[in-house]
């Protein structure tokens, strides 16, 4: 359910507003009206720009540290200069890492000269003797240049020859010379060596840094949080009477109204309290049950309810458990999501075992309905010498001597429940936002769907006679028609009425037809996952008889272990995202739900 709001005012003495916005924060209650207020002044934009830069480097610091920082804070150190000192060490890095293919480069220019000295060349042209380094292919070699220039081959490679000239005075080839490092091979192989080092020593210093320092620059960004917080709140605070008093508005739940109201009387602000409407955009806060509340999440996945809708929580988390089910549609896997839900839920982290928490329970149902379905691990409970009040209660096999599924039909009868429960939610929903008289269409629809199809089964299974169903027939949808066609809307001629009524009509008849259908693919999805559990069954006995007692029942057991855990994961996948679309598109749909509410985000101290 949705919790109700109530709407305050604030009217703050301008030399109080700071201290009553830290009185606020600090209770933690109060959901501060965002206004539309254009573009964001420079201070917030600057914030939000270093947040995110904060983000990532506590993404990478948290890495680097081997996912193990130290718990200490160090307080007394001021965030930016932890800030400067990482971008340093990481500028510090890149700059050696490039020096790296640049000395790789020089030494593989050298690599084809040998390791000579480079003081030799200097002494040869202080002496008055010119030496050129040269290449070129064989073919391009003239032996002249060796009398003329005393050109010496000093290596061949490829067809490639490298040569130089000693001359006396500056001489031109037909090709031009090749400039070398001005440092011999040794030199750059022990600057490499030392380059390495240093970028090991910089490596090291970082991780060290990134250990010491990441809670000290998490809280640092926690702090960065709090800061743009209060700036957004004094961006949606407004100045009246020349700038005396400051107005400000904001929401809080109605269970925080005692609260709210002793800060309120012991600060002296001025203040007024109303409740809120179904035509105020109030934020949203759910309260549900232990168990519906696991289901939230996928509430919010959608979207919010607006307050003038209702929660859809209560009626998810039920049918989302039942869709499950039926899509794992094994006793043996869901003991198996069970098992997996209490192991990860002491692994993992206070925030997370409330997800385990929803593991353990859609476990529970997977079991519970898989037994109905009578699969576990892929084996037939029905096929097993199981006692046959067991076997009563399980849905497995043909209706009678027809050839239509037992479960398929079971998919299908769950499917029009489910919308039928959609039309409902949407009627009531309709008369309480707008009237009775302004929901008769939904009312309508309502009444001739559940009617008919009620009717029809009565007289399927021979409860009432052909006569009754038929005059049954004749009322039901007489007055279902009214509504649809004739009082759909009581502002409109009823001819315009008529015409949308058709409308409605072509549109209901195709569209719920096709919903109702696809309730199909639990039955699908489930059958799907228990014949590939049995495929592995049936593979791991025949590689264990083929190969004999001695290493067969090896693999059988690796062949069952690494099936079943596939089989079990990809059926998750399914009976999580089918489910959640049967929810999202048919249900939804059908129910007229929006979700487009804003959820309860309360001013408060940001908390890691």
């Amino acid at each position: 359910m949705i919790t109700k709001m109530k709407k305050l005012t604030f009217l703050v003495y301008h030399k109080e507003y700071e201290q009553f916005l830290q009185q606020i924060r600090e209770l933690g209650a109060v959901h501060i009206v965002e206004k539309q207020l254009g573009e964001m002044d420079d201070k917030l934009q600057y914030f939000m720009q270093k947040r995110s830069l904060y983000k990532s480097v506590l993404q990478n610091m948290f890495l680097l540290a081997d996912k193990a920082p130290e718990k200490k804070v160090h307080a007394s150190l001021a965030t930016d200069d932890l800030m400067k000192q990482y971008e340093n060490l990481q500028a510090k890095i890149q700059d050696l890492l490039q020096q790296l293919p640049q000395i790789s480069k020089e030494m593989a220019q050298l690599d084809m000269w040998g390791d000579f000295d480079w003081n030799s060349i200097t002494r040869l042209e202080e002496a008055g003797l010119f030496v050129r380094f040269y290449s070129c292919s064989e073919k391009e070699f003239d032996e002249a240049w060796v009398n003329e220039h005393n050109a010496m081959v000093i290596n061949e490679r490829g067809g490639q020859l490298y040569f130089i000239t000693v001359t006396s005075q500056e001489v031109e080839l037909d090709r031009e010379p090749l400039h070398l490092p001005n440092e011999s091979l040794s030199q750059l192989k022990g600057k490499l060596v030392k380059t390495e080092d240093k970028l090991a020593q910089a490596r090291e210093e970082l991780k060290s840094f990134c250990k010491t320092y990441y809670r000290t620059m998490e809280a640092g960004s926690i702090q960065l949080e709090g800061d743009i917080e209060l700036l957004k709140v004094k961006r949606n605070s407004e100045e009246m009477a020349d700038g005396v008093v400051v107005l400000l508005e904001g929401w809080i739940p109605e269970d925080k109204e005692s609260e709210v109201v002793s800060l309120l009387e012991s600060s002296g602000v001025y203040y007024e309290m109303r409740n809120a409407t179904r035509e105020d955009n109030a934020p949203i806060k759910l309260k549900n049950n232990a168990y519906t509340r696991m289901y939230e999440v996928l509430t919010q996945m959608y979207g919010m309810p607006d307050y003038a809708e209702f929660d859809p929580t209560p009626i998810l988390a039920p049918f989302f458990s039942l869709f499950f089910a039926f899509c794992m549609g094994d006793a043996g896997y869901g003991l198996a999501l069970i098992a997996l839900g209490f192991i990860l839920k002491k692994k993992l982290s206070k925030s997370l075992r409330g997800m385990m928490n929803l593991v353990i329970t859609l476990g529970i149902f997977t079991t519970v309905f898989g037994m109905i379905l009578g699969t576990f691990f892929g084996v037939s409970l029905v096929e097993l010498n199981l006692p046959s009040e067991l076997k009563e209660f399980m849905i497995v096999g043909k209706i009678g001597d027809t050839s239509y599924d037992k479960q398929m039909l079971l998919a299908l009868i769950i499917g029009v429940v489910h919308i039928s429960i959609a039309m409902l939610v949407k009627a009531i929903g309709q008369t309480v936002r707008f009237g009775f008289k302004e929901s008769l269409s939904a009312w309508g629809w309502l009444l001739l769907v559940v009617g008919f199809i009620t009717t029809g089964s009565l007289s399927f299974f021979k409860v009432i006679s052909e006569d009754v169903s038929t005059w049954a027939f004749i009322l039901i949808g007489g007055i279902a028609s009214i509504g649809i066609y004739l009082l759909n809307n009581i502002h409109r001629n009823v001819f315009v009425n008529i015409g949308a009524g058709v409308w409605d009509t072509y549109n209901m008849a195709t569209g719920l037809m096709g919903d109702v259908l696809s309730y199909i693919r639990l039955y699908a999805l489930g059958l799907a996952g228990g014949m590939l559990g049995g495929v592995f069954n049936q593979l791991a006995f025949m590689v264990n008889d083929a190969a004999g007692p001695a290493i067969g029942w090896l693999f059988c057991g690796l062949i069952l272990i690494f099936g079943h855990t596939l089989n079990i994961a990809m059926s998750c996948l399914s009976a999580f995202v089918h489910p959640l679309r049967l929810t999202f598109v048919e249900y939804f749909k059908n129910s007229g739900y929006e979700g487009k509410g804003e959820a309860y985000k309360p001013f408060a101290t940001v908390k890691k």
